[in-house]
């Protein structure tokens, strides 16, 4: 056996996490409340919810960066695509609100 470099992302490693265990909904925690798509333009619009297949076309159209809001976004389809009920992207002050955060869910 020989090691290699390799990063574990720490998104969909909680995803798979969460799927094996079975949990209902999956948090991912990062420093904004909502999700946004045309992020800091005159456009930016925070997301409430967003289905998988928003959230696909969304990654298609570049809307989120690789090393941001990508691979959440990639963590929490896995989750809900596996039989997640909700996942839900938000900043950790926002833990326990009522409608915190961007729920992704499987259709709207």
């Amino acid at each position: 056996m020989q090691g290699i470099d390799a990063v574990i992302d720490k998104d969909l490693a909680s995803s798979l996490l969460a799927q094996q265990i079975g949990a209902d909904e999956l948090y991912i925690l990062t420093d904004v409340p909502k999700v946004c798509v045309n992020f800091n333009t005159p456009e930016e619009k925070s997301l409430d919810t967003m289905s998988v297949v928003e959230a696909k076309q969304y990654l298609a159209d570049g809307q989120f960066g690789e090393g941001s809001m990508a691979p959440k976004i990639r963590a929490a389809r896995e989750f809900i695509k596996a039989g997640g009920k909700t996942a839900i992207i938000t900043e950790a002050s926002q833990l326990g609100k009522e409608n915190a955060g961007t729920r992704i869910i499987l259709s709207k």
